[in-house]
């Protein structure tokens, strides 16, 4: 007789990763100033990414580590005075009263740097990953004019 496949699969989280001229982020909303940017010099400015975090409701009430990594388009981190261009932190998402069992839950996340030194006429790839995990889909592509 055969077993059902009883492998547990845990909920996937989703998310959205978009660079933009800048990002604030104000009672849970993403405030974006020339969101979908994708090219981007030839001199140094100023970068934001906007991050849209979709957790799922079994992983509510729980602290979750990200990260947003800076990779050149040979996949290896961009460095700057020798340090990896990214940042990482924490966040936890809250269900709310009245909320729906089940619902998603989404967390918010802006980050701006300062102006970034890149070499020119070539792609760049922001990489979000949560709790060490990431996917193809949690990118943002850009090119520096040559």
């Amino acid at each position: 007789m055969d077993q059902p496949d009883l492998t547990f699969s845990p909920p996937a989280f989703r998310a959205i990763v978009l660079m933009a001229d800048a990002v604030q982020v104000t009672d849970g909303k993403l405030f974006i100033l020339g969101g979908g940017l994708g090219l981007i010099g030839p001199k140094p400015q100023t970068i934001s990414v906007a991050i849209r975090i979709g957790v799922p409701w079994d992983l509510a009430n729980v602290k979750h580590e990200w990260q947003l990594a800076l990779t050149d388009e040979d996949g290896r981190p961009v460095l700057i005075a020798e340090k990896p261009v990214g940042i990482n932190g924490q966040f936890e998402a809250g269900r709310p009263p009245g909320l729906a069992p089940g619902s998603e839950l989404w967390v918010s996340l802006g980050v701006n740097f300062g102006p970034l030194p890149l070499e020119r006429g070539k792609r760049f790839t922001w990489t979000l990953s949560v709790n060490g995990t990431t996917s193809e889909h949690w990118t943002a592509n850009f090119s520096v004019r040559p």
